[in-house]
């Protein structure tokens, strides 16, 4: 029998299993499937094998689960790990340290309880993980971020997983949320509403139609039939019904806050010579590296409620693998979930020592976007108004009293909109009831594009698009709108001319 190398390394002993239940959920509605019509099939027609059949396909997937404990093994190099798995079809793969972007360290629950964890290795681009070990005993998983965090560059020595290297400064640490302020946190984010609306959507999909419709019918008619036997005035109903709502709202809040809770408690901004590591989680733990070369765009972001209570967050966009349509919540976006302005700006300062934040210098854009902003409120709401008007009456033309304040909200957004440019940093700002400032270095653009719309034409403007790695279709575009066509387009050249002459810094 042939043994292992001294420098081979295998998963932990538990492995097998956290892999059978990564796999159980993916294959669950076929062996609910299984089950059910199983079931049926067999107390009609005494099909033995068709109730065996969920037993037999977990067997292989418990099969499965333990071959790949057997066939899965890495060794640490150098220069970068080597990664050996499968049996019929094998393969290895060679993972230079200088290519891995991003380290993740998971524990869920069930992990802490078994003292494991599962480490996911990172790059930019590409659809999957460089290497995702499930598991590694905690030491082990923590001694090998280590080793990645500290040899990417290939500026220290050669170390094994399970050793200490006293060499290593002490991380740093540049924020900590307490409990209070996870808790605000939760009151201002919407992670509440979000899961309820996912809630909505997925039971819409599932359940039949008529279920639903039912659902709500019966749901209407005894609330209607309990607010007739108090005998309450027009008055007390509305107020009952103001109650009710400002009821599911809090609880809606309420649940915002647990969710907060589970996913940034002890939360940690810590910082090397090179990376930043990220450290939440009460149930689940979740630390999570990246280099700070690897950062691509920033975006500081305040809402109301950030306001009401004087705090804002701030986000990182990062070159990290990513699949299409999929937002990975383990990936370090969030450098400061919440924090005070002065909290922000600090750390911006600090990360970036060449940028000057908060900046002074922006440029605003052109009168024309006031009235541009409001075209959208007036193309929708001017139809809206008409056809409620004929269903209803000449009072529903009351609503276009709203146009007043849309009006005002186009006024005082186009008054915030600016961009503004130097020699290591290009910035744009947005928004009036929902703001936001997102800026990135010039040495992380990777496309420009100075496109004109009708509307451009007629007004002698355009739109400089800014392009990075890592960026996403939710977060708010980097872009220059509503600017004078000429000054754009100077923008644009000079922009062109600087990278041309510069190495991308990736």
């Amino acid at each position: 029998m042939q043994t292992d190398a001294p420098d081979e390394r295998r998963l932990h002993p538990w492995s097998w299993l956290f892999v059978l239940l990564q796999q159980l959920k993916q294959f669950i509605f076929p062996l609910v499937a299984l089950v059910v019509f199983g079931a049926r099939r067999s107390s009609g027609d005494g099909d033995v094998w068709a109730s065996l059949a969920p037993v037999i396909g977990i067997i292989v997937l418990v099969v499965l689960a333990i071959l790949q404990y057997f066939t899965y093994r890495y060794t640490i190099g150098r220069d970068g790990l080597t990664v050996r798995e499968g049996l019929l079809h094998r393969s290895r793969r060679e993972i230079p340290f200088s290519r891995i972007h991003n380290v993740v360290v998971h524990q869920s629950l069930l992990h802490r309880m078994f003292g494991v964890a599962e480490v996911r290795l990172e790059s930019a681009g590409g659809q999957k993980p460089e290497a995702q070990m499930r598991v590694l005993g905690l030491h082990d998983a923590l001694a090998l971020e280590n080793l990645v965090r500290h040899q990417a560059h290939g500026t220290a020595a050669h170390e094994a997983p399970g050793t200490t290297d006293a060499a290593h400064p002490a991380d740093t640490t540049l924020l900590s949320l307490s409990t209070r302020e996870v808790i605000k946190l939760g009151l201002i984010s919407n992670r509440g509403m979000i899961v309820v609306a996912a809630g909505f959507g997925a039971a819409w999909q599932i359940l039949p139609e008529k279920m639903i419709e039912q659902f709500f019918r019966q749901g209407a008619k005894q609330a209607y039939g309990y607010a007739e036997q108090l005998h309450l005035g027009w008055l007390a109903g509305a107020a009952s019904v103001v109650a009710l709502v400002i009821l599911a709202l809090g609880l809606v809040r309420a649940l915002s806050v647990v969710l907060a809770l589970l996913q940034f408690h002890g939360f940690r901004l810590t910082e090397d010579a090179r990376r930043l590591m990220v450290e939440r989680g009460l149930l689940a733990r979740l630390r999570t590296s990246v280099a700070r070369r690897r950062i691509q765009a920033w975006t500081v972001h305040e809402g109301v409620l950030h306001r009401v209570f004087r705090r804002r967050s701030l986000r990182i966009d990062t070159a990290v693998a990513e699949k299409a349509g999929q937002q990975d919540t383990r990936a370090l976006k969030d450098v400061a979930p919440v924090a005070s302005p002065d909290a922000c700006d600090a750390l911006i300062r600090h990360l970036l020592p060449h940028v000057q934040w908060p900046r002074e210098d922006w440029q605003p854009v052109e009168d024309s976007a006031r009235w541009r902003l409001l075209l959208p409120s007036l193309a929708l709401l001017v139809p809206v108004t008409a056809l409620a008007a004929w269903h209803v009456g000449h009072w529903a033309w009351l609503g276009l009293a709203w146009f007043a304040f849309a009006a005002y909200a186009a006024h005082r957004q186009a008054q915030r909109m600016g961009w503004a440019l130097d020699n290591h940093v290009v910035a744009v700002r947005s928004g009036w009831w929902s703001r936001y400032w997102r800026f990135a270095e010039i040495d992380k653009l990777q496309a420009l594009r100075l496109s004109r719309s009708p509307l451009d034409h007629a007004c002698g403007t355009g739109t400089l698009w800014l392009d990075t790695a890592g960026a996403s279709g939710i977060a708010a575009p980097l872009c220059l709108r509503f600017v004078r066509f000429e000054e754009a387009a100077i923008v644009y050249d000079r922009l062109r001319d600087t990278l041309a002459a510069r190495r991308l810094t990736w």
